[in-house]
Order: C-alpha cells, then structure tokens, then sequence
C-alpha cells in the first residue's frame, strides 16, 4: 500500500450489522513452530471467522504463548472448536470469555495527511478521546490510541473527515479481572 492510499472507513451513518456474537478467547500454547497454524486451521475447518489474533510469549514462562482471538460465529460450533483446540498437542488451555469478567482493550495507530491550518481540530479530538499524537510531520501527524474496541472506533468515525493515510490496529487482548488467571 502507498503512503498515498486513503482508507475509507466506510459510511459513518450505516449501522454495523453483527449477525453473530462476538466472542473473545484465550488460548495458552506452548510456544513452538506451527502451534498457530494448527489453531487457526480449526476455525477454518469449522468457517469460523477470526476478527482478530494477538500472540504474545509469556512473560514469566518463555516456553508458553498466549494467543487472544476475537471471533464470531455460531455459540454451539464455538463450543466445538475450543474442544478440538484443548485436544491438540501443543494447547495447554482454551477458554471463551464472553459474558465474564474481564478487561479488554485494543491499540491503533493512525497517520493522518494534515495542513497545519487541520491540527488544531484533530487535537481537540485527539484530547478529547485520550489518544497522543506520537510523531509530528510537516505535512502528516501519527495518533496512538488505546481503549476499549467501542472506543476505538467511534474515534476513528470522527477522523473520517480526514485524509487518512494508513491505519493499524492490534485487535483485542484480555485479561480476567481479579485473582483469576487468563
């Protein structure tokens, strides 16, 4: 993609249809070649969709990996997917988190094409949702900002008067709230 490329975010007054329910797993693996592919190969053989995957070594233990998937599709083929994950060689666990405690949150960078006569308007905007405004260009600003992916999103629809040049986002990562662990 050319640093020129505009992204369209689509139609801010459309309503995002969600035909499934949006469920967010976590999955501890053990960090190996091939683990990743193995999973995502059950969603596929299931047409499970994955909305985002996040994979991050263990801190404490190097030896495991925590895989954070955002995906919807049916609640019953779900139940069956994270069945066949638990069962392969190299998951030591699988849990759906959907309707639990936890705290979720997302990253996204953005560069926007801006006139110097634009910044202060997308700096209100830019305060106003606790973003930061991580590199200034002549001609160019990159936004960073963290939250919740409803949050993120009604950010980047109030950015759509903009000239958007590229756009990153991590998908979601969770942790369950309290002494239980993820």
């Amino acid at each position: 993609m050319s640093a020129a490329t505009h992204i369209s975010l689509g139609n801010p007054t459309s309503p995002i249809l969600q035909t499934a329910p949006l469920h967010t797993l976590s999955i501890l693996v053990r960090n190996k070649p091939g683990v990743l592919v193995r999973v995502a190969l059950v969603f596929s053989r299931r047409g499970y969709n994955i909305e985002s995957l996040v994979v991050s070594a263990d801190v404490t233990n190097g030896d495991f990996s925590r895989m954070t998937i955002t995906c919807s599709g049916d609640p019953e083929t779900l139940e069956q997917i994270i069945k066949q994950v638990t069962k392969l060689i190299d998951v030591v666990t699988a849990f759906d988190h959907t309707g639990q405690s936890v705290y979720e949150t997302e990253v996204a960078l953005v560069k926007l094409q801006c006139k110097v006569a634009d910044r202060t308007e997308l700096l209100q905007i830019t305060e106003l949702y606790s973003a930061k405004v991580v590199d200034y260009g002549v001609d160019s600003l990159i936004v960073r900002i963290v939250g919740a992916a409803e949050k993120l999103d009604v950010f980047l629809s109030l950015l759509r008067n903009y000239e958007i040049v590229e756009l990153v986002r991590s998908g979601k990562i969770a942790m369950t709230r309290g002494l239980a662990t993820t």
